[in-house]
């Protein structure tokens, strides 16, 4: 284990304990060279959370390969560094309460869209375009159409007519 403050490669262990949780090992270290002491926390891989693929292969849950795929979305959108640490958080945390170690790439996907839609819609589609993965048009113009379809149900419709006007009579009225 290399010493997090000099770098030395030679550190022994001082006391191991379980951890609070009992599924981890705590060990307080000690190096060699500088005689700096620091703990480390062991779990057992299969501890970790997973993620299985598509084709059914299964690999380690890589924070990064989210954040990476958010910061696609959103280049050149109105979204900062920050909301993007929180999103890739929020969607850890969804993953990891629901207390199973393997979790299907596909309820990944579809958490980073949810999150995606509440913070932008651009970058939204941008997700989806890719994830889903859009074999012709049709399908992407079916996505944006749903999409404004739900934004105008929220909004109430505001139509610019010249004719209309104080003096105006309303559209209702026949000559």
């Amino acid at each position: 284990m290399e010493c997090p403050d000099c770098g030395h490669d030679r550190t022994s262990v001082v006391d191991t304990r379980s951890g609070a949780d009992g599924t981890t090992v705590r060990r307080r270290r000690e190096c060699s060279r500088c005689s700096f002491r620091f703990t480390t926390y062991e779990r057992p891989e299969w501890e970790t959370l997973q993620v299985k693929k598509r084709d059914g292969s299964i690999e380690p849950f890589d924070r990064e390969k989210i954040r990476g795929g958010i910061e696609r979305a959103v280049e050149k959108r109105p979204v900062t560094d920050d909301e993007v640490d929180r999103l890739v958080a929020e969607i850890h945390a969804d993953i990891r309460d629901r207390g199973t170690r393997i979790v299907s790439s596909k309820l990944v996907g579809e958490l980073v869209s949810e999150k995606l839609r509440e913070v932008d819609s651009v970058a939204y589609v941008r997700f989806v375009s890719v994830y889903k993965t859009f074999s012709d048009p049709e399908e992407f113009v079916r996505e944006l159409d749903r999409i404004i379809d739900e934004e105008l149900d929220g909004e109430e419709v505001i139509t610019d007519d010249a004719d209309s006007g104080p003096d105006s009579p309303p559209d209702s009225e026949a000559d």
